[in-house]
């Protein structure tokens, strides 16, 4: 491999991550049609198709997806180890991008953003929400948080916070008119707020008693992806939401929301960053690991 080969790679994985040409572009600080030529060239000195493209977007083919799964871990150590250079300096400095569900970005990391720029203010710290398990090497994350995930072999994680519950709640409005559910078979006769997550799938709510898991797929016409909003529809009276405590507690103690089916609702790990095992830790990922480890 000779070194345009390279640069041509660093585009491709750079296109790939934006999905647009144009915004490759951007990033790369190069010409839209130098980006095309970079691809094009490096497509016809292996004899494949590697983007898909369409008048608006692009998209590895087959070729390409398995081609850049080779190729992230490869230029991830690359920029780890040019990092790791900037960070002998004697501070934390540098990217650093993180993947993670709003509802942590929310709750866990942003009420102590402030405090962590003005310690590491060399930090170029991009944080990015998606409740999706991203594979962070491929996508060219240095980590993620997650909520009660498998996390592969090859990953280390570490507790961000304290164990979390969840909460069935409704509006007193809503039990005049429906009874109680005392058991979670009960909820096919209710309304329930249902929640999509980002990869389009919709949750199914899960419940524990005495070691038996119960999964229910609830029914109603109302579909929401952010637990804000089920709060509020909730307080609505638009059926029964099922939140993390946290964001109802104030709600039930003023009467605004009623708990219901709270001992099948038993506390749980709450979010954890995970990260690779293999990569060199950089200085920056340590710094960010070190201000939001919980302990207790």
């Amino acid at each position: 491999m000779n070194r345009t080969q390279l640069s041509q790679l660093a585009v491709l994985a750079s296109v790939a991550q934006h999905g647009s040409f144009r915004a490759a572009a951007a990033e790369l600080g190069i010409a839209p049609s130098a980006v095309s030529h970079a691809i094009s060239a490096l497509e016809r000195s292996v004899g494949f198709r590697l983007m898909a493209r369409t008048t608006r977007s692009a998209a590895p083919t087959e070729e390409g997806r398995r081609l850049l799964a080779i190729l992230g871990p490869a230029l991830a150590d690359i920029e780890t180890a040019l990092t790791a250079l900037s960070d002998e300096r004697g501070h934390p400095a540098g990217p650093l991008r993180i993947t993670m569900p709003l509802l942590a970005a929310q709750d866990v990391i942003a009420p102590r953003l402030g405090e962590f720029s003005r310690r590491y203010p060399e930090i170029e710290l991009e944080i990015v929400t998606d409740d999706r398990f991203e594979d962070i090497v491929e996508k060219g994350f240095d980590a993620g948080l997650r909520l009660g995930e498998h996390l592969e072999a090859d990953m280390v994680a570490v507790r961000v916070s304290g164990p979390w519950r969840g909460a069935v709640v409704a509006a007193p409005g809503y039990f005049k008119e429906h009874a109680r559910p005392l058991h979670p078979r009960d909820l096919s006769s209710h309304i329930c707020i249902r929640r999509r997550f980002s990869s389009g799938l919709i949750y199914r709510w899960e419940f524990e008693k005495d070691g038996r898991a119960i999964s229910v797929d609830v029914r109603g016409s109302l579909i929401l992806s952010d637990q804000t909003l089920m709060r509020r529809a909730a307080i609505d009276g638009a059926g029964l939401a099922y939140v993390f405590d946290a964001r109802v507690e104030t709600d039930i103690g003023e009467g605004r929301l009623i708990r219901v089916l709270e001992d099948w609702c038993p506390p749980f790990d709450g979010f954890s960053i995970y990260y690779p095992r293999h990569r060199q830790m950089r200085p920056a990922l340590r710094a960010f690991i070190d201000f939001f480890h919980w302990r207790g």
